[in-house]
């Protein structure tokens, strides 16, 4: 329990908002564009920022970054539709392990810039779908490989895409067939660009850049070994946030320096980054209301409005969601404040189930009914990952705050 996670303007939305009207997602644009900017002075001019809009495909939130960004990358035809939509014009990267022929000519329809293709099956798809669709222009695409990490690498990483067995991006073993299908004109509406690999989350920047590295090398070598030009590498995303120490931020002065330096020598080559939570993570926040304070069995359990039905993040990633208490001294009944008098309270939500804990045994002292307790670095995988329905309780309400 920390008393800085807040901006201002997010602490005085949180204590102003009635009872009913909570839970509340709050959105500090100003925020997100301060931290955006920040992002984009960091990195080299040459290397493209595109967001994954999955981390939060809130409309507000992509308009406020668009500025900083070079374009979005989406993984569903829904996405797709929704993000055009929210930032008209923007370029589209379209990626995901299963992409269906309805998505794909809708993806072609929109005149979308790069294919992330997982598959043989999915290369043969795209290629008879813009053989239909497409009679000017070609289709840029990127192979997407599930490459080799370093052990040492996975070790660190919160979650992995790639460097063991997983349904994602093509094996190696199948890179010089398909190289050499699309590199000897076999699919002559397809434009190969270059290689995609996205392989883990929760990296640090020396990390990062050394994933960075390998896998621009490994590129390199394949196309070398094809005689053909190797015009962009995509590194994907997976900058760290740490929800144990939230003041703690991705390096991004030091990544930008490594990817300064992978592309000194390489002046013909377009480096493509892909950060999702990295970038939202910091810019959202859940306000909500306890409604009661239980003891049970030498513990105490302050029930909150809401749960990890809106905010399914900490149970899915298994750590306590980042919060601050703000008391509220009203108390309109006439019976006793329920509060806790020990010096460590659990958070749950108002589901009928053990698992829903946002925050375990945090040092919440005299914590009350009635107080306010926000959690912060809610603004990536949370609303639009959670399961809505169970229990059918009222959706949060969103505010978008902006200086």
């Amino acid at each position: 329990m920390t008393s800085d996670l807040l901006t201002p303007s997010v602490r005085a939305r949180a204590l102003a908002l009635r009872p009913e009207d909570l839970p509340a997602y709050l959105y500090d644009l100003a925020a997100l564009r301060e931290h955006a900017a920040s992002v984009r002075a960091a990195l080299p001019g040459h290397v493209e920022l595109y967001y994954a809009a999955k981390a939060n495909p809130e409309p507000q939130v992509l308009a406020a970054l668009a500025p900083y960004t070079d374009g979005f990358e989406v993984s569903s035809g829904g996405e797709l539709t929704h993000v055009a939509r929210a930032v008209p014009g923007a370029p589209l990267a379209f990626g995901g392990p299963g992409k269906t022929p309805a998505e794909t000519a809708a993806a072609l329809a929109a005149r979308v810039e790069r294919f992330h293709v997982e598959s043989v099956q999915e290369l043969h798809v795209l290629a008879e779908t813009a053989s239909r669709l497409r009679s000017g222009s070609r289709v840029g695409v990127l192979l997407r490989f599930n490459l080799p990490l370093d052990a040492s690498s996975l070790k660190d990483s919160a979650l992995s895409m790639g460097g063991r067995p997983t349904p994602f991006g093509l094996d190696p073993s199948d890179a010089d067939t398909v190289v050499g299908l699309l590199a000897g004109g076999g699919f002559p509406r397809l434009d190969l660009r270059g290689v995609h690999a996205h392989l883990a989350s929760g990296l640090g920047a020396r990390a990062q850049t050394a994933v960075a590295e390998s896998v621009v090398a490994w590129a390199e070598r394949l196309f070398e070994r094809h005689g053909t030009t190797l015009h962009e590498v995509n590194v994907g995303g997976g900058m760290a946030v740490d929800y144990a120490s939230p003041g703690k931020r991705f390096d991004w002065t030091a990544y930008g320096v490594g990817l300064a330096r992978l592309t000194a020598s390489r002046p013909g080559l377009r480096l493509r980054i892909e950060p999702g939570r990295a970038l939202t993570a910091y810019c959202g926040w859940y306000a909500t209301e306890v409604l009661d304070v239980k003891h049970s069995h030498g513990e105490e359990f302050a029930v909150v409005r809401g749960g990890t039905h809106h905010l399914r993040t900490p149970v899915t990633k298994g750590h306590d969601q980042p919060c601050e208490v703000l008391p509220v001294e009203a108390w309109p009944h006439s019976w006793p404040r329920p509060r806790a008098h020990r010096d460590l309270v659990t958070l749950t939500g108002q589901l009928c189930t053990p698992k829903d804990v946002l925050a375990g045994r945090v040092p919440a002292a005299g914590l009350r009914a009635g107080d306010r307790v926000v959690f912060a670095l809610a603004g990536a995988y949370a609303w639009n990952i959670s399961h809505h329905e169970f229990l059918m309780h009222p959706r949060p309400g969103f505010h978008f705050l902006d200086a």
